[in-house]
């Protein structure tokens, strides 16, 4: 006769191998009675859901469901342990919502989450007004790569995203574009074609450029337009997306970078760096910021909404850089 486990033994191995997926396929398992209108409403794939099915059968050792021709059919174990499943996600849900009331409450913190072209194309116009004006906030800014908001925003790590417009918007949040940005060439004030005006991307061919890291939009850009002239860039062996590094590095090594303007707009205002005429500017998409689609606390929309009337103020006053 098999061993069974004890309820000890059970109890420590789902606390340590049970996922709220596992409840998850149980209950829509026992609503659906069929793998693919589960993984269907679930956004799984159909093999996923058996796995998953098959991990919690062999974590408590019984079957939870008979397979057969039609779909599948709930056993006495899975009719006796589908009410406590649906209790847990109840649970869950009602702990989200309390969570979230909390959050609320908590009006004097706003958590952001800034990609470096919105530090500099946002934050730093607009930041140090809204600390003036709201000292009662205090705002966490996080500098974040391209790829980590989204996953800090589902985590509840940030309130608020400072991004470009992204291809696919995070459910549960919507973007509001706030900043048209640019690719720009950059170079020290003393370069050779500081100055120029009106010049062809084939006048940049044989010089020397800063890269930026592979998988930046800035690097694929590069590549493409240098790519299109049948030219191999040449490049210093140095590759950052640290806007201060990429400052320095260009103003001390006389090369050429091409970046979003966002990332050096302070540095082009105070006549550090110099923006090369080089036409046309490749495409690029616009900064703005990503928040919840509803339920933001308070301090989260006073920032959102200083933010954006910084960028309108900005765009009426129009700035060095862009002339």
């Amino acid at each position: 006769m098999p061993h069974t486990p004890s309820a000890s033994v059970l109890l420590n191995r789902l606390q340590a191998k049970a996922r709220f997926r596992h409840l998850q396929v149980l209950v829509r398992l026992g609503e659906l009675n069929s793998i693919r209108r589960t993984a269907d409403a679930l956004g799984l794939s159909q093999p996923a859901v058996t796995q998953c099915l098959a991990d919690l059968e062999r974590l408590v050792e019984i079957r939870l469901f008979d397979r057969h021709a039609r779909g599948l059919r709930v056993t006495r174990a899975g009719r006796d342990v589908l009410p406590l499943a649906r209790r847990m996600l109840d649970a869950l849900a009602e702990a989200s919502e309390a969570l979230t009331a909390a959050r609320q409450r908590e009006e004097g913190v706003v958590r952001v989450a800034a990609i470096t072209g919105a530090v500099g194309g946002l934050l730093v116009p607009a930041l140090p007004a809204f600390a003036l004006a709201h000292p009662e906030i205090t705002v966490h800014v996080h500098e974040s790569a391209p790829e980590q908001w989204g996953l800090q925003l589902a985590r509840g790590e940030v309130d608020l995203a400072l991004v470009r417009q992204p291809a696919v918007t995070p459910a549960g949040f919507e973007f509001r574009p706030l900043l048209a940005d640019r690719f720009v060439v950059v170079c020290r004030p003393g370069h050779r074609l500081a100055g120029r005006r009106g010049l062809a991307w084939a006048a940049l061919a044989d010089s020397t450029w800063l890269p930026q890291s592979v998988g930046s939009a800035a690097r694929a850009a590069l590549d493409q337009l240098m790519g299109d002239l049948g030219v191999q860039p040449r490049t210093v062996q140095v590759l950052t997306r640290t806007a201060p590094l990429t400052v320095a590095l260009v103003e001390a090594l006389d090369v050429l970078a091409l970046v979003p303007l966002s990332v050096v707009r302070p540095w082009v205002d105070k006549g550090a760096l110099v923006v090369v005429d080089v036409r046309p500017a490749p495409p690029f998409p616009p900064l703005g910021i990503v928040q919840p689609a509803e339920a933001a606390s308070q301090a989260a929309l006073q920032f959102a909404s200083f933010i954006g009337r910084s960028v309108a103020l900005q765009a009426v006053a129009g700035t060095p850089a862009d002339a």
